[in-house]
């Protein structure tokens, strides 16, 4: 018991430390990005399937609206994997509306080219044709999605990942389009909660987002029930 009560205060000890150290790295940061990132662009948030925008992407959406951003949220697929796609697609604008993305900036995608199925690889041409139609025809500044890693690893994540890397490496993206991807860390990073801290200002290579306790709350309106 003394050991686990040495290891709490440890803990303890070590969130405090790096508050202080969040509180003034925070605010540089934030100017950093309304630099880097140009408050009033139009953003584009690019998901697999429902749920995706808030297990993943609150944080990311709610920086931007921050920063007075106007996004819009694409999602490949209905999230049909347990043939509840139809409740999927209601709880997705549902959240999208806790997130401030408006019902007129969704769009989703439901149709045979790309199933809610891991054991299924998309085609990155597809994808690819698929997104710079979107991207074109919404002046897109920015587009938000998975990194190489899909976060989770599934394939349908890593397939967008694949198709904005296509478009990108092939100089197909608009003059003026930039592309942000969500950093994929390993299992142990992602259940320490607080002890993350220190990782996540240190080894951030371009743009961090941290909630404010408001936008905590608004983020946990919606906890989806399906992955």
């Amino acid at each position: 018991m003394e050991v686990v009560g040495l290891l709490c205060l440890a803990a303890a000890v070590l969130a405090w430390g790096f508050l202080w150290v969040w509180d003034s790295s925070e605010r540089m940061k934030s100017q950093e990005q309304a630099g880097l990132l140009g408050g009033g662009s139009r953003s584009l948030l690019v998901i697999a399937h429902p749920d995706d925008e808030a297990m993943f992407f609150a944080p990311t959406v709610l920086g931007l609206a921050r920063l007075r951003h106007r996004v819009s949220l694409l999602c490949f697929s209905a999230g049909n994997y347990y043939n509840q796609g139809e409740i999927r697609k209601k709880e997705l604008l549902q959240s999208c509306d806790v997130l401030g993305i408006p019902p007129s900036g969704v769009r989703i995608i439901d149709n045979r080219d790309f199933p809610d199925d891991p054991g299924v690889q998309w085609d990155t041409q597809r994808v690819a044709s698929v997104l710079l139609w979107h991207i074109e025809e919404n002046g897109i500044n920015l587009v938000v999605t998975f990194d190489a890693g899909g976060v989770s690893g599934h394939s349908n994540h890593v397939a967008l990942y694949a198709a904005v890397r296509t478009l990108h490496s092939e100089g197909r993206l608009p003059k003026g389009c930039s592309v942000l991807t969500l950093q994929s860390v390993n299992v142990l990073r992602k259940y320490i909660s607080l002890l993350d801290l220190p990782f996540s200002l240190l080894h951030t290579r371009d743009i961090l987002f941290v909630l404010t306790s408001k936008e905590v709350a608004q983020a946990k309106v919606r906890i989806p029930e399906l992955c």
